[in-house]
């Protein structure tokens, strides 16, 4: 799968064409143990079950990680999940973002499945890792989505609450480097007021230090589900 990233740098901005071949998420991926103990807890009490390790790492079709401003999902029970979205281009580790969007109705029955099944969009700016990594506890995600006719907001998180993405890098490949042709997520923050569908989902992911934001909009179009 190629994606197409603008990278912004100091002097310039430089157009990358990255050949996506495999796409790992991150779940489960806090740093406060005792939060993702009771975020378990909560989560087997509707059918979820318990993953088998913490972070877990799932992997994910890479020609489900898209750049449209549009994706199709079956059935009104899906939602997106704001997170970082980090691969490795020809040696450099680069930071963008990507939405887990996740059928919550299959995720009692099967995580895995239900990441699987939908459609990963992915932003269209990207950073260096190098160029944040210094203050990257500081960095932002967000989220938006629009609820009767208003935009609102629906994640709002320090990434110093999840775990560093050298960490979980460390973590799947026994290494310290990402090796090409991957891309993984992150993990997420909570959902202000309970996770929920929306037609249209904004993430973001915001340097306060820079003052700069990579930003991604798209719609879900519901289609039907028949038995």
């Amino acid at each position: 799968m190629r994606l197409t990233f603008e990278l912004a740098q100091a002097t310039h901005t430089e157009i990358i064409e990255a050949d996506l071949q495999h796409c790992i998420v991150a779940g489960w991926a806090g740093r406060d143990l005792a939060a993702i103990e009771h975020h378990i807890e909560e989560l087997a009490e509707l059918g979820v079950p318990r993953p088998s390790s913490v972070p877990l790492y799932y992997r994910i079709a890479a020609n489900q990680m898209i750049q449209d401003e549009a994706i199709q999902v079956v059935g009104a029970g899906s939602s997106g999940e704001t997170e970082v979205f980090v691969l490795n281009h020809q040696g450099r580790l680069l930071v963008s973002l990507a939405s887990d969007h996740t059928d919550r109705v299959l995720e009692a029955h099967s995580v895995a499945l239900s990441k699987q099944i939908c459609a990963k969009p992915v932003a269209r700016e990207a950073w260096l890792f190098s160029d944040v990594a210094d203050y990257w506890d500081e960095l932002i995600i967000r989220a938006y989505i629009q609820e009767d006719g208003k935009e609102v907001l629906y994640q709002d998180g320090p990434l110093s609450t999840l775990k560093n993405p050298l960490e979980l890098i460390e973590g799947y490949f026994q290494s310290a480097t990402m090796p090409e042709g991957f891309g993984m997520t992150c993990g997420t923050v909570g959902a202000i007021g309970g996770i929920r569908p929306a037609a249209q989902f904004t993430m973001e992911l915001y340097d306060p230090r820079r003052n700069r934001s990579i930003r991604h909009t798209y719609v879900a179009e519901v289609l039907p589900e028949v038995a």
